[in-house]
């Protein structure tokens, strides 16, 4: 059960496999990093200022470098997502992850969390004074004129989408959001990022500065990871960059490389490798050598396969 996308250099979009929304797992933190980064090109907020009574800022929640916990390593949380149970009130996801203690200085590490794009999602509730939902839908899926994209909340959010190899899984597990949507939509999303037609010139400038994973260098040295987008540290832009994603019963990868761009579903027990495929048919003849490898970047940043709680 598959579903790919492709946006060609010339605007035209492919599709094969099956056409019914999917769940966009931890591309959802793409979607949120844009919507909040569209509210620092507004003057609402601030990259580089600490948050109100924490010491970190934006900048290091959007880069996994605030020095947050995740939940992925809690078993109990694997447990009832895996029994059908219903999500925990967010209050107990904090207490059991210890979410007020940093396990190091803002900025002087680096460490996957789903908690610290919990706490983007609440300040843009906050900034904006809506729910997460509907500020979604005005700042991101409107204007690329997204009509299949959403942010599912509830079991019945989730009557219409195709969750592959899962059933009676509910989208609150998933504590900053779940969008769903079509591959033609994710890959429209990030088609339409990189044609800068989502952030100012200077605000997308910082988007793409990454932190180098040197934890991972043993698949490539120049992996990184900026603001809500996986990358290379070294030109970006000439590199393939984007977000994988992984949850119960499927997988995505979303990416682009210049004016084309692929979005690659499948379910789980499918043996295709969505983060290869993808960058399979982001490849030319005139692409760096580097891609050569398409594993490489996705190796690299393997902490999204190596637990489908990072989401």
């Amino acid at each position: 059960m598959e579903a790919v996308a492709v946006i060609s250099e010339a605007g035209a979009l492919t599709l094969s496999g099956i056409t019914d929304p999917l769940p966009w797992w931890s591309f959802t933190k793409t979607v949120i990093a844009i919507a909040v980064l569209r509210l620092v090109d507004n003057g609402q907020l601030n990259l580089d200022e600490p948050l109100d009574g924490v010491r970190y800022n934006l900048r290091q929640l959007l880069r996994h470098e605030a020095g947050l916990a995740d939940y992925g390593a809690l078993s109990k949380y694997h447990r009832d997502v895996a029994a059908n149970k219903a999500p925990w009130p967010i209050e107990r996801l904090l207490a059991a992850v210890d979410a007020d203690r940093l396990r190091y200085e803002p900025g002087r590490d680096w460490a996957y969390s789903n908690v610290g794009y919990l706490k983007i999602a609440q300040l843009v509730e906050r900034t904006t004074g809506l729910p997460l939902k509907v500020a979604l839908e005005q700042l991101v899926f409107e204007p690329c004129d997204l009509t299949t994209a959403r942010l599912a909340r509830t079991l019945a959010d989730l009557d219409d989408v195709q969750m592959g190899d899962v059933r009676g899984y509910h989208p609150g597990w998933v504590f900053h959001g779940l969008v769903v949507g079509t591959v033609a939509d994710a890959a429209r999303l990030l088609s339409n990022l990189l044609d800068g037609h989502l952030l100012n010139p200077a605000t997308f400038s910082e988007m793409l500065k990454g932190r180098r994973l040197p934890e991972h260098a043993n698949a490539h040295a120049d992996a990184a990871y900026g603001l809500g987008l996986m990358l290379w540290t070294d030109n970006p832009l000439d590199r393939p960059i984007g977000h994988l994603g992984e949850g119960p019963g499927s997988k995505i990868a979303v990416l682009a490389q210049g004016s084309k761009a692929a979005a690659v579903w499948a379910a789980s027990a499918s043996s295709l490798d969505t983060g290869e495929h993808a960058l399979s048919l982001l490849r030319q003849s005139e692409l760096p050598q580097i891609c050569a490898r398409p594993s490489a970047i996705f190796a690299a940043c393997s902490f999204v396969r190596q637990k489908w709680a990072v989401r």
